[in-house]
């Protein structure tokens, strides 16, 4: 098994490479704006360092977010991609989830992302593996009664102390983690757990056409 993970439902934009009992290569560089940049440059990085090529890989696993709309869209596209020219399953998994996996937390907690506009995509979590209903995304202070005292992980949980108090890392996801929670699924029987290779926007993109928008024909 060797396992190329990607996601870019976060400004981190992050690839590792797990061969079912370990990660084996990771790269993960942080920059809103550049995700369609960075994306195959890491995986580059991480096929070399690992000394495999890209035909070795035989599955990939992509972060479907909650995430921003251009962002998550790279690593999705990116992914169903390489499925389709080598040939190999494409699993899909909530990046909240592989935040989760990475605190390591083993009592309830809450994960928390930036959804920009004031907002935080987030999800309650009983564990490290276990998540509580589905993501949402909303304002801190209105979720602010169902978080309090719980630990916070992510980016999201640092923005806003009042509403987290007890914020801590990781802050992005990392594609190590969503590898080694794909390899657990995969070697547990859990295939039916993965999500369809889609983006979870949970809002509408920013951008829109503008509501008096004029179309013009010829006369």
């Amino acid at each position: 098994m060797l396992l190329l993970a990607v996601d870019t439902a976060t400004p981190a934009v992050t690839a590792a490479l797990h061969d079912g009992a370990s990660v084996v290569a990771e790269s993960s560089r942080t920059d809103a704006r550049r995700h369609g940049e960075l994306l195959l440059p890491a995986v580059d990085r991480v096929l070399a360092e690992a000394g495999a090529k890209l035909d070795a890989v035989t599955a990939i696993v992509v972060g479907v977010g909650p995430g921003p709309y251009t962002g998550l869209r790279v690593g999705l596209v990116t992914a169903a991609t390489f499925g389709s020219v080598l040939g190999v399953p494409v699993y899909g998994l909530c990046t909240l989830d592989g935040l989760a996996h990475a605190s390591g937390l083993d009592r309830p907690f809450v994960v928390a992302t930036d959804a920009r506009r004031k907002e935080v995509y987030w999800a309650r979590y009983d564990d490290s593996r276990t998540r509580l209903g589905e993501p949402a995304v909303d304002r801190p202070a209105e979720i602010a009664e169902q978080v309090a005292g719980l630990p916070a992980v992510g980016a999201g949980a640092l923005l806003y102390p009042d509403t987290f108090p007890d914020a801590r890392a990781p802050e992005h996801v990392s594609a190590g983690a969503l590898g080694a929670l794909a390899a657990e699924k995969l070697a547990q029987g859990e295939e039916g757990d993965f999500l369809p290779v889609t983006p979870l926007y949970l809002r509408r993109p920013d951008a829109q056409v503008p509501k008096n928008y004029k179309v013009v024909t010829p006369q």
